[in-house]
């Protein structure tokens, strides 16, 4: 083996991360309770099992991601994702960590938003509108996992039900596609690069292919990755910038990122937002007088927006695939 493919191999070697694991069938709330809040402290990420969505369900969706995924390029650019980010997302549209990648992330996605119809007026609203192309069973888990959040944060358990919040949310499920190469940090080169989440919480569902990395400390040197190992029938769960914002860094919102291995590897990630209008500052039980807010109110829209286009190429850039 050559030393350059030594190279990309090796981030490979690192070792794999202990989460705990969250039971919505579990009646034991305050054990839940507790079990999501050191995740929280700790990594920010962790696995929901016993969630009610089935394997033969996601059997179906990988299925049919695939196919999608399988068309020839001129066939998705047909469906390029919108102003509304709806639809198909080519490789290397999307940069997640500019200062260390080369180029892009080398992954294909598919976006699915909460389906408003064109003359709508909610469909004047970035991230509304009709799709291009399933998410309601990933929307009844969002609620129960936000109910333990709620709990965990010394809150009342429906806090984040209020209409202004997961009442009417920004919620986008995202068909995912690692083309079957190797990465290497070194050179740049990395399925996703180095990031955290925007929103509130991600579910993920995957398949058996390992490549998810979190690094539980950003500001270590060196800094330490370790891998999230794929679970048959779990979700993995982690936490968004915006819940950071909210609980005065109490609980994190964790740098992640995918290293590819030479395998084709799928996923499917459905990221959960509050309301446009929603404002996101820092919680009662989250700040006090030793403790005060670190960051200044934002509203969620315009938060969201800017996120999303400084990491995706701009749509101009695709005029030669129009018909």
């Amino acid at each position: 083996m050559g030393s350059s493919e030594s190279e990309a191999v090796a981030p490979l070697a690192s070792k794999t991360a202990t989460l705990n694991h969250i039971s919505l069938a579990d009646p034991d709330i305050e054990k839940s309770v507790s079990l999501l809040k050191q995740a929280c402290v700790d990594s920010g990420f962790f696995y929901v099992i016993d969630h009610g969505i089935s394997l033969e369900f996601m059997d179906e969706v990988f299925a049919q991601s695939k196919k999608f995924f399988d068309l020839p390029i001129d066939e998705k650019m047909k469906l390029l994702r919108n102003e509304k980010h709806r639809g198909y997302t080519p490789i290397l549209d999307e940069t997640l960590d500019p200062d260390n990648q080369v180029k892009g992330d080398h992954k294909e996605g598919y976006y699915i938003g909460v389906e408003v119809p064109e003359d709508d007026p909610q469909a004047e609203k970035p991230f509304y509108g009709p799709n291009l192309w399933p998410s309601a069973a990933f929307r009844r888990v969002t609620k129960a996992v936000a109910k333990i959040i709620a709990l965990a944060l010394d809150l009342d358990a429906d806090f984040f039900d209020k209409r202004e919040m997961l009442g009417e949310p920004i919620a986008v499920l995202r068909l995912i596609y690692y083309e079957g190469n190797i990465s290497n940090p070194a050179k740049g080169i990395y399925g996703a690069g180095a990031h955290s989440d925007y929103g509130l919480l991600t579910l993920l569902a995957t398949d058996d292919v390992v490549g998810l990395q979190v690094c539980k400390d950003k500001d270590a040197q060196p800094q330490i990755w370790e891998f999230v190992a794929p679970l048959r029938g779990a979700l993995i769960v982690n936490l968004g910038d915006m819940l950071e914002r909210w609980s005065n860094c109490i609980f994190r919102s964790t740098m992640h990122r995918v290293v590819l291995n030479g395998q084709d590897r799928y996923s499917v990630a459905y990221f959960v937002e509050p309301s446009h209008e929603c404002l996101v500052e820092c919680l009662p039980s989250c700040h006090s007088e030793a403790n005060p807010p670190k960051f200044p109110p934002v509203t969620c829209g315009s938060y969201l927006l800017k996120r999303y286009n400084n990491t995706h190429a701009n749509l101009s850039t695709y005029k030669k695939h129009e018909t």
